[in-house]
């Protein structure tokens, strides 16, 4: 018997192999092919010569590239000594500008900018489309940083030692070579470098090793303190700053949420016993800050899932267990955000998918504080300084523009820094906060924002947004080019909050993974159904928008339900479930999935995967699929062949790939400007003008 079974599994095996070598779309994975790009080219010249030459197309890129080139927006301000650094990009840099200010001048209102680094000028002097990811400064003075590049926008990045007093790289200064990985500052001659040290990543393109890395030395030869295996998702490493200390972490990811933390401490690599699935969120004050995935029993204690926990630092690594409860979420509450100041810990919660900010201190036991902020919105913290109780926070809602705030965390006061204008009159709509019930009885939130005069008679055009993965909530917030190119053309505008999001920390989204994802594409469905009974729309007049994870809700929608959508955005998608861990960064993503590897898990990947679910002769929308070919994280080939196999069934489609972009389909202000005008064209044709 038991040699009949391993048959019948090689067979198995076989047949699956078999059927993957039959994918007659298979060359279309060659992201660079020629051949594969002259199909691009066809497809973008076939689709683009459709969508532009609809009615107002103009006039909505026009009115997308005022909105993202105007000055009047906010400077989203990072804090590095005394001084606010900001990368803004406007249509003299189009790819953008590095610049700081001091900090008394950016809060008066009139910043005293310098600019750092020029990406426009760096790109045309490299021959090469940069686009600026970031960049990593040395305690404490932030004279010197690590800036990361990204050819195209993809998330790989070379990095190089930027020194911020002559405004210019160093050039014998750090530089490491384009890979998925990181560096982070020990000391003004040290680094802990992850990167691909020659064979140094994982099947998924992550790195695997860490190193300590001198000045002077050859990258190769630094000392290696880490070296993961093919197994592991990926090997990072990385220091924190703090008045007392440098804390040094290596973090090795087993899966997308399991993870293992090391700290080296006095060349040491020390490993505290901890669960698999916690995550290190800062430290603070001596002390590690934890939040749990799940529950943990500890030394007789419990501690829930989604709590926060700390412990002191020295405790930690001598492994004694004297853990405390930071904070404990309700049943429909969640922590979306933690940032520390000098002297207490910032934590932004959700209630309801409302936002609310509180401070906790320390004292021998932790104390909670409401923070004052604004109601009924979403905050979000931005910077904060170690060196005082000073941080910054945003808040904004549907119909409220993002507004900066300025705190003092010792006083609990804050002022207004920068409120944004609105760019259309927001007095004209409102917003309902639903509820549908999924086909499992569980019931699923959901915001509509309508315009006050609506008639709920199943005729307006109607856009369902969501994503529903990766424990990411979707919240409210004010899209100017969302308000003047579809509310104001007479559409309503829907946010879902589906399991396998983290609205309601990790027992939401981990009631959606692997074989329950099902779930989350029911959750989508019965809002649907929800909208079109309440007569808000109707099929014919319901588009749906997703990205990423997004798009693999929106390609199962469609091809589950044809005769709920009318229309469909799905943008740099995940669509064949059979080889997605096989493509880029794919591998990573199978503790959310199932490894389609696995016949038993193949078994209910397969039952969605919208690749293999289409069918000839279905009443099918006609789909608008966006995608990059600069895309590093999901292969613009699960697009490509979607969108050639849909065409060889008959179906109508519309397909456009930009060229750069990365995971975020764009680069450039005239590239989202571009990609954002195509996609309400697209909506408008299918719902509005139909």
């Amino acid at each position: 018997m038991k040699h009949l079974a391993t048959l019948t599994i090689l067979a198995m095996l076989t047949q699956l192999i078999m059927a993957q070598n039959n994918d007659p779309y298979l060359w279309l994975e060659g992201v660079d092919d020629d051949k594969a790009l002259e199909w691009v080219e066809e497809w973008n010249k076939k689709s683009l010569a459709t969508l532009t030459s609809q009615p107002g197309y103009e006039n909505t890129y026009g009115k997308n590239l005022e909105i993202l080139n105007s000055d009047d927006r906010i400077a989203d301000p990072t804090i590095r000594g005394s001084y606010i650094y900001n990368f803004w990009q406007d249509k003299t840099y189009q790819r953008g500008i590095w610049r700081r200010a001091t900090t008394k001048s950016y809060l008066n209102g009139n910043p005293d900018w310098e600019i750092l680094l020029n990406i426009d000028e760096l790109s045309e002097k490299d021959g090469e489309k940069w686009v600026f990811k970031g960049a990593t400064g040395l305690y404490p003075d932030y004279n010197k940083f690590l800036v990361n590049l990204s050819k195209g926008g993809g998330d790989a990045v070379l990095i190089k030692e930027f020194d911020a007093r002559t405004k210019s790289f160093e050039e014998n200064g750090f530089t490491l070579p384009e890979a998925k990985g990181g560096a982070s500052w020990i000391d003004e001659n040290t680094l802990m470098v992850s990167t691909d040290f020659g064979d140094g990543v994982t099947t998924s393109g992550y790195p695997k090793q860490v190193k300590i890395w001198k000045r002077g030395t050859n990258l190769n030869d630094a000392k290696e303190i880490f070296n993961g295996n093919e197994n592991d998702m990926g090997i990072w490493g990385y220091t924190q700053h703090t008045r007392d200390r440098v804390y040094q972490v290596i973090m090795r990811r087993t899966s997308f949420y399991e993870v293992e933390y090391y700290f080296l401490e006095n060349g040491e690599l020390l490993k505290p016993e901890l669960p698999e699935d916690i995550e290190l969120n800062t430290f603070f004050n001596g002390q590690v800050i934890f939040q749990l995935k799940s529950d943990w029993k500890v030394n007789s204690q419990t501690f829930p899932q989604g709590a926060v926990i700390s412990i002191e630092y020295d405790d930690l690594l001598a492994e004694k267990k004297n853990f405390e409860l930071v904070v404990e979420p309700g049943e429909r509450s969640s922590i979306t955000g933690i940032s520390d100041a000098k002297d207490c810990l910032l934590v932004n919660m959700l209630n309801n998918v409302k936002s609310e900010l509180f401070a906790f201190r320390y004292n021998g036991k932790w104390a909670k504080e409401k923070i004052d902020a604004p109601d009924f919105g979403n905050i979000s913290l931005g910077s904060s300084d170690q060196f005082s109780n000073h941080y910054f926070f945003y808040f904004q809602n549907f119909l409220e523009p993002s507004t900066l705030y300025f705190g003092d965390a010792e006083t609990g006061k804050f002022s207004k820094v920068k409120s944004l204008s609105s760019w259309f009159p927001t007095e004209k709509y409102q917003v309902k906060q639903f509820e549908a019930v999924s086909k499992d009885g569980t019931p699923i939130p959901y915001f509509v924002v309508h315009a006050k005069s609506i008639r709920f008679d199943g005729t307006n055009p109607t856009l369902l947004y969501a994503y529903g993965g990766f424990e990411i909530p979707q919240l409210p917030r004010y899209s100017a080019l969302t308000g003047t190119a579809w509310l104001e053309k007479g559409g309503v505008y829907v946010l879902a909050n589906l399991r396998g999001g983290g609205e309601f920390g990790p027992q939401w989204h981990q009631a959606g993974l692997k074989e329950n994802r099902q779930r989350v594409f029911d959750d989508f469905h019965a809002i649907a159904e929800d909208l079109i009974s309440k007569k808000i729309t109707s099929p014919k007049k319901l588009g749906i928008y997703g990205g990423s994870n997004g798009g693999l809700l929106v390609g199962v929608a469609f091809t589950q339900r044809p005769d709920l959508y009318g229309a469909v955005v799905c943008a740099v998608p995940l669509l064949d479930m059979k080889r997605y861990n096989k493509l880029l960064a794919g591998a990573s993503w199978m503790a959310e999935y199932g490894n389609p590897d696995v016949p038993e898990e193949w078994e209910y990947i397969r039952k969605y995967s919208p690749y293999h679910n289409l069918k000839e002769g279905m009443n099918y929308p006609e789909v608008f699929f966006t995608t990059s070919t600069r895309d590093d994280r999901v292969h613009p080939g699960h697009a490509r062949k979607m969108v050639a196999q849909m065409h060889d069934m008959g179906y109508k489609i519309y397909y456009f790939e930009n060229t750069e972009g990365g995971h975020a389909g764009a680069s450039t202000n005239e590239q989202r400007a571009k990609m954002y005008a195509l996609l309400y064209s697209y909506l408008q044709m299918k719902l509005m003008n139909n």
